[in-house]
């Protein structure tokens, strides 16, 4: 990725994340709400005293992430021009070799056409084409994705807090509320699946095409207690729109929320540490 493409998605992605951790500041600010039984999107509530904070957090936080990962999705990588034998293809007899290239993409190179044609053909040169890397192309996808819904999110929300009014539960359970609370929960389940599959692709690619090292590293860990955290805020919800009590599900979705910033704050620091080929330093 060119240098400055790389350090604008990491300090568009680090600014998302911060922005994304703003419901901490419910520990010094009078919300009402407690943080172990309630949803994170009921301190955006409409009825709630911070509600107008809270939804422009979210919104300045969707916009950064989808604005980070567009460049990410533009810059990812870098064009290889290097022939016959190198990573990836030594040894195996293929004569097409490929190098990391934008948008998550290989570039395979094609040797002259006097060695892949045989005698007879015209010498063209060498011949590069695109070879697309999925998971780079999955995961920059699924983190736009993410950040589109985070961004709907903000413009949908909730009338009430469900999880703290029982007559607000009542009229949500007899359909009396806005059509923005059956909005609210499609763009959130959006967010978080978007999010899921940023987590897992963007992890795996880091580790298969052998970029972003503090990813690479770290990222299988936050992947796995954010799963955790996730069938932990599931198995609540279900609980309580079952009727039997919140099973802490403000504390399980407030932890899968944070795992999600530390991950990004983790590809944000990638991003920025990650060095450049020769050829995207002239």
């Amino acid at each position: 990725m060119p240098g400055n493409v790389t350090r604008a998605s990491a300090a568009l992605l680090a600014l998302g994340a911060l922005a994304y951790t703003a419901w901490v500041l419910e520990a010094v600010l009078r919300t009402g709400l407690d943080p172990v039984r309630t949803y994170v999107s009921e301190l955006a509530a409409s009825d709630q005293p911070f509600g107008t904070f809270f939804r422009a957090t979210d919104l300045v936080s969707g916009a950064l992430v989808l604005a980070g990962a567009v460049l990410g999705w533009a810059g990812t990588g870098r064009r290889g021009t290097r022939g016959i034998g190198h990573r990836g293809t030594r040894g195996s007899g293929n004569p097409w070799s490929s190098e990391a290239g934008p948008a998550g993409e290989s570039w395979a190179v094609r040797p002259p056409a006097s060695e892949a044609d045989g005698p007879g053909t015209p010498d063209a040169g060498p011949v590069r084409r695109r070879v697309r890397e999925p998971w780079s192309v999955l995961g920059w996808g699924a983190l736009a994705l993410f950040g589109a819904a985070t961004v709907a999110d903000s413009r949908l929300p909730l009338s009430c807090a469900a999880t703290t009014d029982p007559a607000c539960a009542a009229r949500e359970a007899a359909g009396l509320v806005p059509a923005t609370h059956t909005a609210h929960a499609v763009s959130s389940g959006l967010a978080m699946t978007g999010a899921l599959l940023a987590l897992v692709a963007l992890t795996v690619a880091a580790r298969r095409y052998g970029r972003g090292r503090p990813l690479a590293r770290t990222g299988p860990v936050v992947v796995a207690l954010e799963i955790a955290a996730t069938v932990w805020t599931l198995a609540a919800v279900a609980a309580f729109e079952a009727g039997k009590g919140t099973w802490a599900l403000g504390a399980g979705q407030r932890l899968q929320v944070l795992l999600v910033a530390v991950w990004l704050a983790v590809l944000a620091y990638s991003l920025a540490t990650s060095r450049p080929a020769p050829e995207e330093q002239r």
